[in-house]
């Protein structure tokens, strides 16, 4: 497959903006070429542009060379690369399931590429030919959430490969819950598919959230078009140093995973006995979603006991639907106690 053939026009003839740090990344005793304040208090120097030392760690974690990574400012902003890259805005257009993360249609929108939303069959399934159907000569990307938000559940891979064999386009698959799922994420495959981008987080098992360090990884040829666009130093000084650290501390990663999995078992058999939980769905992130009678009434009972959980019954498939994200073992019992006590 021809990659360079999916790349806009305009960014195939795009002359990147040299930092002063792409011009000279060695080390040096005075610094004098980037118009930095020269007084050290740790943060005066710009970082480094392409995250070097956290990319050289998370490719030994994820066994992905470091040219086939670009880190982001969040997921979001690997997201809205992707969209810039390769989509000619008001003339092509992506597809992607519903329902699905909610950024994807409105990134969409900021980027004027048109989304075609393919819903999702009973048990939040994909159906590789609806997503082919929606798609023509005109579709850039194939948007692809697994484990699914807000449902969390892997979606099958056979049929996520029947988009990826058909080579109309690129497939991202955005696995920002995949270190909770009990399978292999797709960065296994990357060798196998030139059209397939795998977007990661540190914000959810790496618990990061705040640092917003997305990852992306693909072919060198994609890398290399998404850092030609990227803004230079998009992952500042405080995030690499932070992230590397705890990255640097992957047993206490395992170790608070297997908390979360823990709580999340306990959480899964006590909502099973609970009568205000009609249906709760399969899940293989860290969050749990129930239908119930009424989320609306129930959201409210346990908003004002200080407990916050997320209303999804507006997304296609989830009416009368709560999204339980597994919290502190403490977090959980209060959350039980206040469904207990939305019975009585």
């Amino acid at each position: 497959m021809d990659i360079s053939k999916l790349i806009r026009e305009n960014i195939l003839s795009l002359t990147p903006y040299s930092s002063a740090r792409d011009e000279f990344d060695h080390v040096a005793e005075v610094y004098l070429d980037a118009n930095e304040n020269p007084f050290e208090n740790g943060y005066n120097r710009y970082p480094d542009p392409y995250q070097k030392k956290v990319k050289d760690r998370l490719s030994q974690i994820k066994g992905v060379a470091t040219e086939n990574m670009l880190l982001g400012n969040g997921s979001d902003e690997v997201l809205d690369l992707i969209y810039r890259a390769f989509c000619e805005p008001g003339v092509e257009n992506v597809v992607s399931h519903n329902p699905s993360y909610g950024m994807y249609p409105v990134l969409s929108e900021i980027n004027n590429v048109p989304l075609r939303k393919v819903n999702l069959g009973e048990g939040f399934q994909l159906n590789a030919q609806s997503m082919i159907d929606a798609s023509d000569d005109q579709t850039k990307l194939f948007f692809i959430c697994s484990p699914n938000n807000p449902s969390g559940n892997l979606l099958a891979k056979e049929e996520i490969k029947k988009i990826l064999d058909l080579q109309r386009g690129l497939v991202v698959i955005d696995e920002a819950y995949i270190d909770f799922a009990a399978t292999d994420s797709w960065l296994s495959e990357l060798e196998n598919y030139p059209n397939l981008i795998v977007c990661q987080t540190l914000s959810k098992a790496w618990g990061l959230a705040g640092l917003r360090v997305g990852m992306c990884f693909a072919s060198t040829e994609i890398i290399q078009v998404l850092n030609a666009i990227k803004p230079p130093y998009n992952v500042n000084e405080l995030s690499q140093q932070a992230a590397l650290k705890a990255l640097n501390e992957e047993e206490n990663f395992k170790s608070n995973l297997k908390i979360i999995l823990d709580e999340k078992l306990k959480i899964e058999q006590a909502l099973d006995e609970l009568p205000c939980i009609l249906k709760r769905f399969p899940s293989d992130a860290n969050f749990i979603l129930v239908r119930v009678e009424d989320a609306k009434g129930l959201y409210d009972f346990l908003m004002e006991r200080q407990i916050i959980v997320r209303n999804r019954s507006k997304e296609y498939l989830c009416e009368n639907c709560l999204r339980l994200t597994i919290g502190t073992p403490e977090e959980n019992r209060r959350l039980l106690e206040g469904l207990m006590s939305y019975q009585l």
